[in-house]
């Protein structure tokens, strides 16, 4: 999945997964590893859940992941992934 998510994220393509049994979709925007050392993708969530936010989904819970045909145009503004403090990097916009 690790490779279909950095795809998605370097595509700018909205991605939608299931998380906890709710259908989610979203602006994929980093996957890195936590400081818990979690694999972890962070997302502009546009749909599911408690609306649209970011939030972080930790990979190793997520099923049903898929993309469409839609993109978003560019990051976030307000997206600032260093103050996450990630060990790792995997891949980011």
């Amino acid at each position: 999945m690790e490779h279909a998510i950095c795809a998605a994220i370097q595509g700018k393509q909205i991605v939608s997964f299931t998380y906890k049994g709710v259908r989610r979709s979203g602006e994929p925007h980093a996957l890195f590893i936590d400081q818990d050392g979690d694999l972890t993708l962070s997302v502009w969530q546009t749909s599911g859940g408690k609306g649209p936010g970011w939030r972080d989904f930790h990979v190793s819970k997520l099923t049903a992941f898929a993309t469409g045909p839609a993109t978003f145009a560019r990051p976030r503004q307000d997206y600032n992934l260093s103050a996450k403090k990630p060990r790792r990097i995997i891949c980011s916009l």
